[in-house]
């Protein structure tokens, strides 16, 4: 097993191994106390980890109450949250007690929302099910909701108090859903090491996915905690997340997260290329990448499509947004760009 620290204003340990599940109720019986674990979850991880999850959690003292809803990012939304805040008053959960979120991404968003903002904050413990939720969206305290102009456009920061990586739950994962983190991976590499994109492209991350989640995660932890509320280095992390989240948007999520996010990435690689802000390497390296991974390059949505739906990212600070673009093979920057320059910057990446 693996342990990263990271260094928040509340610190934490992510905890990355096998078999991880087996002790889950000590170790977030150590870590949090309380009396009362509330299991928030999809339908379909609950069927496959939930029972055990419980019991885990029920052998270390605690009443369980568990939370299960529709799984998609369709479920990420207000309707949901309220249901999932009313439910823990209903089963009154006090400000020691514990919510559990078992899950991906949306599990993790839409449960540390809830357990930021009821009785003003309580602790929550993040179990990734997902190879994308492991390597990213489970780290870093980012928490939200969906709302019909946008995503995650309501939330906040709320770190966790543990993360519980079990890499056996990512065995059962389908093979479209572990290339979606693949995508989450990639990213890590065009941003921070060039190395890590070489041993990506050598060896499938299948093969090596304790090595592979521990770096990523450590490359997290190491921007977040500079930049914890995503006010500067943080915000090379998005790197293919503004386009993305158009493509996201305009395919009313019928894309997923890590098919978008691979799809922003080569537009923003081809689009500095084309104004000469990286060479040619960069998004040959980069394509060749994400095709090895099974994962798409390209989008048929216009660039007036995708520009109206990027005007509601939460991004966007007044008539300008941050475009995180590469400029060499393990390293991007921060370009700030007018909004009316977008359009240009869609259509050189690619867009209709």
């Amino acid at each position: 097993m693996t342990q990263v620290e990271v260094k928040t204003r509340v610190p934490y340990t992510v905890e990355i191994g096998h078999g991880l599940l087996a002790s889950a109720g000590a170790r977030v019986r150590a870590v949090c106390g309380g009396e009362t674990a509330a299991v928030v979850s999809d339908d379909t991880v609950f069927s496959l980890y939930g029972a055990a999850l419980c019991t885990q959690l029920e052998g270390a003292g605690y009443r369980v109450v568990p939370f299960v809803f529709l799984h998609g990012e369709a479920s990420k939304n207000l309707t949901t949250y309220a249901e999932l805040v009313n439910f823990l008053a209903e089963k009154r959960l006090t400000r020691t007690d514990v919510l559990v979120a078992l899950g991906g991404g949306v599990t993790g968003d839409l449960g540390g929302f809830a357990a930021a903002t009821y009785l003003r904050g309580i602790r929550y413990v993040q179990v990734p099910t997902t190879l994308l939720a492991a390597v990213d969206s489970s780290v870093g305290g980012k928490t939200a909701v969906d709302l019909p102009a946008g995503k995650n456009l309501a939330g906040c920061f709320h770190q966790p108090s543990i993360v519980l990586c079990d890499l056996d739950t990512l065995t059962t994962l389908p093979e479209e859903t572990f290339r979606d983190g693949c995508a989450e991976v990639i990213k890590y590499g065009m941003i921070d090491s060039a190395e890590f994109l070489r041993e990506l492209s050598e060896t499938p991350a299948r093969e090596q996915l304790e090595h592979v989640v521990t770096t990523c995660v450590r490359m997290k932890r190491d921007v977040v905690s500079e930049d914890e509320f995503d006010r500067g280095r943080r915000q090379l992390l998005n790197f293919g997340h503004t386009f993305g989240h158009a493509v996201e948007a305009c395919s009313r999520f019928a894309v997923s997260h890590g098919s978008a996010v691979a799809i922003g990435m080569a537009m923003a690689s081809r689009a500095a290329c084309a104004r000469g802000l990286c060479g040619a390497d960069v998004p040959q390296t980069l394509l060749a990448l994400l095709r090895q991974y099974g994962l798409p390059t390209g989008t048929d949505f216009s660039a007036d499509m995708l520009y109206g739906a990027l005007c509601a990212d939460k991004k966007i600070e007044g008539s300008s947004v941050h475009l995180i673009v590469p400029d060499r093979l393990g390293h991007c920057r921060i370009e700030p760009a007018q909004l009316t320059d977008v359009p240009a910057w869609l259509a050189a990446g690619g867009a209709k």
